[in-house]
């Protein structure tokens, strides 16, 4: 069973960065999606970032390309969210999410949070002044 545990949310103010990591465990295949969700109540959950395990792919979302950014260690099983120039907006409860198929890291997808199978418990982030 796949687990993932997110940490690095918080408070912080607009303009500033913050850093999501999300460890994974209990997978055992080598070519998977791994994505970045948020999620603001009352709303649809929406595809922040994702890459494919061994396919050097990665995928941002257009509403926070040029500032956020997507990374991973392997040695760690853990992958990371790059957050720059936050704002107010970006406020929410982000999530990782796992999915076996690789290809579910996909524009398609991403706009359909139910494609992975397995997620985490999220961390809170709130940009404000």
């Amino acid at each position: 069973q796949v687990q993932l545990v997110e940490s690095g949310g918080g408070l912080v103010q607009p303009g500033r960065s913050l850093r999501l990591s999300c460890v994974a465990s209990g997978f055992s295949s080598d070519d998977y999606a791994i994505g970045w969700f948020r999620q603001v109540p009352g709303k649809e959950r929406e595809g922040v970032a994702c890459q494919r395990s061994k396919r050097g792919y990665t995928l941002i979302s257009d509403f926070v390309k040029g500032r956020f950014s997507m990374s991973r260690d392997n040695a760690k099983n853990t992958v990371y969210l790059q957050m720059n120039s936050l704002k107010s907006e970006d406020t929410a409860v982000y999530y990782c999410a796992f999915d076996s198929r690789y290809y579910r890291c996909s524009e398609y997808d991403m706009e359909r949070s139910t494609a992975y199978d397995s997620w985490g418990q999220g961390t809170r982030v709130t940009v404000s002044s």
